[in-house]
């Protein structure tokens, strides 16, 4: 019998439920390429993508989540570059790759070191291919009104749940990461290096 005579060795289907709202989970981040390119914004490499509707630039990406319960779900979002309504969209954009970085490569928010700018440094957006980070998955509505899950901030060393999904070891390779100082006192059960919080541009 072939594969496609007998089917009881098949894999079960997979629940496509949407992720709670709120769960922290690792994640790689891949990008297709739209290719469009623009030296001058530092947009190389054919990875931006322009939408022929609203003129809008953005990262068009695909996250797998790499561990857990929902392990291999993929989610897809966009990363903002360009609106013609205003910076907003942009800078939304930002914001979310510092985070991508300050979480892949184990950089606290507040280390604002002359190592730590350098690793929040990218050549390119090719720098971003394949980044292992920890995120926190939101859930939204679909052109139809469904639901999906959705990515748009991702989650600092300073933050809940970093820890346990990423471990000790960054996932991107970097020069080197970055630990808060020890504190001189005997530590107590919960000391976080900076002010917890959700970054200042997530809604």
């Amino acid at each position: 019998m072939s594969l496609w005579n007998d089917f009881n060795n098949a894999d079960d289907q997979q629940s496509y439920d949407v992720i709670p709202k709120g769960t922290v989970a690792r994640v790689r981040m891949t990008i297709k390429p739209g290719g469009l390119d623009d030296p001058s914004q530092g947009w190389t490499g054919g990875f931006a993508t322009q939408s022929t509707m609203t003129g809008s630039v953005y990262l068009n990406c695909e996250f797998v989540v790499t561990e857990g319960p929902f392990a291999k779900r993929k989610i897809w979002s966009l990363i903002g570059l360009e609106s013609p309504k205003g910076p907003e969209w942009a800078n939304m954009g930002r914001s979310f790759i510092k985070g991508i970085l300050n979480s892949s490569r184990g950089l606290h928010p507040g280390d604002q070191s002359p190592k730590a700018q350098q690793m929040r440094r990218i050549s390119g957006f090719s720098d971003l291919e394949g980044v292992e980070f920890v995120a926190k998955i939101d859930v939204d509505k679909d052109q139809n009104g469904e639901l999906k899950n959705i990515i748009k901030s991702a989650v600092t060393p300073d933050q809940k749940g970093y820890a346990e999904a990423m471990g000790s070891v960054p996932a991107a390779p970097a020069p080197a990461v970055y630990s808060a100082p020890a504190p001189q006192t005997a530590p107590t059960q919960e000391q976080p290096a900076v002010p917890s919080g959700r970054p200042a541009w997530a809604q």
